[in-house]
């Protein structure tokens, strides 16, 4: 979310979302100084989610040295020094993104590492899976976490497609699905996944980074499994209990069944700063 408008939130709560949850990221360009991803954690456990919450939305983060920033030798070992310090932080609900970018060896001792980091933090990871090679990636994923002997149930494996779904599946690991407007995974194959293989243990998740993306995507894929016939309880499931269920697993998250979202108020400030410009404040109302 730190990549989009305010517009985009504004859509985001008209289409139903109440509550997201922000991985760390690579930004676009490569980060030179430790003291970046300070900054960046800080802003996703302050500033972001305070501007989600002036538009009805609650905002969960997870933290973590990104896979393809593992390979930066000027920060991997300063940002693996600074994550202790903000892993107990209020809003943390997991370790992620982790996991394989380009298969190095630095990936793997940065993904281990993180690993060992969860359970000490008492935190689920999520798993990136390489866009390219992905088959692979996610073998090798599922293999490391056999080894190391990190409990399956606090794994959820994202990205999945068509091949790697059903070697997930097989374990006792979270499927994670991110929906693209053109590549990689769509609501149209997507559809097809879950009626193949049902809800148990399926999330999906909007694609909204900097690229060509769309933080609706979770939303057009609800209106895409209803219109092909899912039933609303198993859709239910995918997009709300299942996330829920996976990220509650610290005690964190802190949301009810029928939350609607935090109750905004506009006249609240964030280090002397307001969402707005000049526009008049939305107000609780006054019951």
């Amino acid at each position: 979310m730190t990549s989009r408008t305010t517009a985009d939130y504004e859509a985001m709560r008209r289409a139903g979302i109440v509550a997201v949850l922000e991985p760390s990221f690579w930004l676009g360009q490569p980060r030179t100084h430790v003291g970046t991803f300070e900054d960046y954690f800080q802003s996703l456990l302050g500033w972001e989610r305070f501007r989600a919450s002036q538009f009805g939305i609650h905002h969960f983060c997870a933290l973590a040295l990104n896979p393809k920033e593992a390979n930066n030798p000027k920060v991997a070992r300063g940002v693996m020094e600074l994550l202790p310090h903000y892993l107990d932080k209020d809003g943390v609900v997991a370790i992620g993104e982790i996991g394989f970018d380009e298969l190095t060896a630095d990936e793997e001792t940065y993904f281990i590492e993180q690993l060992r980091l969860a359970e000490q933090f008492d935190l689920p990871v999520l798993v990136h899976t390489p866009h390219r090679d992905k088959k692979r990636g996610t073998v090798r994923s599922l293999a490391i976490i056999r080894e190391l002997g990190f409990p399956e149930e606090r794994v959820l494996i994202d990205h999945n497609t068509e091949e790697t779904l059903p070697l997930v599946l097989k374990t006792d690991c979270w499927a994670g699905h991110s929906i693209y407007p053109h590549t990689k995974m769509d609501e149209v194959r997507m559809v097809a996944l879950v009626r193949r293989y049902g809800a148990h243990r399926v999330l999906i998740n909007s694609a909204a980074d900097w690229g060509v993306s769309d933080p609706l995507k979770v939303p057009h894929t609800v209106a895409a499994m209803r219109a092909h016939g899912i039933p609303d309880e198993e859709i239910e499931t995918i997009v709300w209990k299942n996330p829920a269920a996976f990220f509650g697993q610290t005690g964190r998250l802190e949301l009810d069944e029928d939350d609607e979202g935090p109750e905004i108020d506009q006249t609240q400030l964030w280090e002397g700063n307001s969402v707005l410009r000049g526009q008049a404040p939305i107000v609780p109302a006054e019951s």
